[in-house]
């Protein structure tokens, strides 16, 4: 387990080669994606739905599992995630107050953020949300296209990006969303990924065996559920467990790297 600080290359183009730099500047591309969209703010109630996740699927809700824990999943405060041979977790803080915003799992040439927020009891806010998110893409000049995907409606978005060399390029995203009970899971994916769906099987079967813990306390639609460092940075050494079968994404824990 290492601790780095966060890496701001940007030069590479984006549908080349998928480094590690370059996913580090797609999800930093991301991060501008939330301002537009505000996930910060509540917004109008919809019209009350079903959950989107579907019966007997992942994401999971707290209450749904006996040991969050299980399988090596690694607590983060609002979500457990799980484990992988070859996976890094990567944990983004704010550089002003620490705070942990976001936590995005890197496997191979792909990258998937998560983050949590609080939703309304009796309705989910996905279908808001994917509609900010198409507005905030298209006012930088770029495009969403809503899709039918593996677990859902799902945008898959192209944004005109420049690199610090000056050269010009389009960065690939696809932005998926998970109403539960009281909560949403919103992830985004970026590298190899983003543009061939075939390559994602990884990262949506380690997304469909995360965790929300959603909690009791009282909390407005669309704030953020808190997230945090691991309790006991072991943990994360404790979850890999050498010898499986790495095709078998639950077979080992990760390496935890801090971002600020």
């Amino acid at each position: 387990m290492s601790w780095f600080g966060k890496r701001r290359g940007k030069d590479e183009q984006p549908d080349e080669a998928f480094d590690d730099d370059q996913l580090d500047g797609e999800l930093e591309d991301v991060e501008d994606l939330d301002e537009q969209a505000d996930l910060g703010e509540a917004a109008p109630a919809a019209a009350p739905g079903k959950h989107s996740r579907p019966e007997g699927t992942g994401p999971w809700d707290a209450a749904d599992v006996g040991d969050p824990a299980a399988g090596g999943r690694i607590d983060l405060g609002g979500v457990w995630v799980p484990g992988a041979d070859g996976l890094e977790i990567r944990v983004e803080a704010d550089q002003q107050t620490g705070e942990v915003i976001a936590v995005t799992m890197v496997y191979e040439d792909g990258a998937l953020q998560l983050q949590p927020f609080a939703a309304p009891k009796s309705e989910g806010i996905w279908d808001e949300v994917r509609a900010e998110i198409r507005a905030g893409v298209t006012q930088q000049g770029g495009t969403a296209d809503e899709v039918e995907g593996p677990l859902g409606p799902e945008l898959r978005t192209k944004v005109p990006v420049r690199a610090q060399d000056g050269s010009s390029g389009v960065q690939p995203a696809r932005f998926l969303g998970i109403d539960g009970p009281r909560w949403f899971l919103r992830a985004v994916i970026t590298g190899r990924p983003a543009v061939e769906p075939a390559a994602d099987e990884v990262l949506l079967r380690l997304f469909q065996d995360v965790v929300v813990v959603r909690g009791s306390a009282p909390m407005a639609p669309r704030d953020p559920i808190p997230l945090r460092l691991p309790a006991d940075p072991a943990d994360a050494e404790a979850a890999a467990e050498p010898g499986h079968d790495p095709l078998n994404p639950f077979a080992r824990g990760p390496e935890i790297t801090e971002l600020h």
